[in-house]
């Protein structure tokens, strides 16, 4: 439909969207770069991301990321039409103030009109929030009532995620030493999410695959949400499998109109380290 060409969505790469459905969404992917001791790696699509998990398992150093440079987010930006910015939550990267320094340049050589969302979250949750940009553009909403519908989404959507391993979490400082210690003593997974600001918080723990699967599951209903007819994005470190039980089961408990399943990249395989899950609805 002609009206799609009027807006564009740009996120940074910690929207978890492959190649396919990027192109279906018109959506341009703004790369961050991880850090692994002194390497550096781009997320973007020529990072091989198998060697690069692989040389994350074995760095002893400290590892982290850094936000795209506001002249990429403003190249992006520019053009005929609006664009939607979605960055991973402002608690968690500079990603957020890059864009609107990149929003500010491209508007004041006038070749933008840019809105630029804090999703408060991160992966799974960021694609939300792009899926929900769309529907709304799809049914021929104006980018004033655009806005005010998508940041309420926002502050509505709840993300949670399950981590195997919590080596990098602690790397990066994102986990209390004294928190990792416990935890993995007790050989438990810790479910963690978004709080209402979009920091990383502690809300259960499980120990086994069906236990996890059933205290995710659990979190929908706890919630209070209503799942009639909405959608929801689960994302994946090498873990389609338990992707694919906590898809089946939740389909079976709730009335999503639909779940998609996909692939972290660079930056949230960082994050969630392998075999972690993502979900956010």
């Amino acid at each position: 439909m002609d009206f799609f060409m009027n807006y564009k969505i740009v996120a940074d790469s910690c929207c978890d969207m492959n190649p396919e459905l990027r192109e279906k969404w018109n959506l341009v992917s703004v790369p961050l770069i991880m850090t692994l001791g002194d390497k550096c790696f781009t997320d973007n699509e020529n990072l091989d991301l198998e060697q690069y998990m692989q040389e994350m398992k074995e760095c002893k150093s400290k590892i982290g990321s850094a936000a795209p440079a506001p002249a990429l987010y403003k190249d992006a930006f520019e053009g005929e039409h609006t664009s939607f910015g979605i960055t991973l939550s402002s608690r968690l990267s500079g990603s957020y103030g890059s864009a609107m320094a990149g929003k500010a340049m491209a508007e004041e050589e006038g070749k933008a009109d840019v809105h630029v969302f804090d999703s408060k979250s991160a992966s799974a949750g960021e694609i939300l929030i792009a899926l929900k940009i769309r529907k709304l553009i799809e049914a021929g909403k104006h980018k004033l009532e655009i806005i005010p519908t998508v940041e309420k989404f926002i502050n509505e959507m709840k993300t949670y995620f399950v981590i195997d391993n919590i080596d990098n979490l602690l790397k990066n400082g994102r986990l209390n030493k004294i928190t990792g210690k416990i935890i993995s003593m007790l050989g438990i997974k810790p479910i963690m999410g978004a709080d209402k600001d979009g920091n990383i918080a502690l809300f259960s723990q499980a120990r086994g695959i069906g236990k996890v699967i059933d205290k995710l599951a659990g979190m929908i209903e706890s919630s209070g949400k209503n799942t009639e007819g909405e959608s929801m994005v689960i994302t994946h470190c090498n873990n389609k499998s338990l992707a694919e039980r906590l898809k089946d089961t939740i389909k079976e408990r709730y009335r999503f109109k639909e779940i998609l399943v996909l692939p972290t990249k660079g930056l949230s395989s960082m994050y969630v380290n392998d075999q972690g899950v993502i979900m956010s609805f």
